[in-house]
């Protein structure tokens, strides 16, 4: 994320739930997907994992970018 979108997300996270929520889990997937990818060799089962992570990680960015984009449309309003 933009250093913009960290700003703007720590300034709502006390005040939007569902934003920390996901915040939390996003950053969460981003330390396990750091600690597979320090390893030098992932199992097969590591391997499906760190996919999945990615996948779960992507998917709760395009959550928290939608949420920024509600904040921003009723602060432009």
């Amino acid at each position: 994320m933009e250093v913009k979108e960290e700003e703007l997300i720590r300034s709502l996270i006390d005040t939007d739930p569902e934003l920390r929520r996901c915040y939390e889990e996003h950053q969460q997937l981003k330390h396990r997907l750091e600690q597979l990818r320090q390893q030098t060799h992932l199992t097969e089962q590591e391997e499906l994992e760190e996919k999945r992570i990615q996948k779960q990680k992507l998917a709760g960015k395009d959550r928290i970018m939608q949420i920024l984009a509600r904040h921003r449309q009723r602060t432009a309003a």
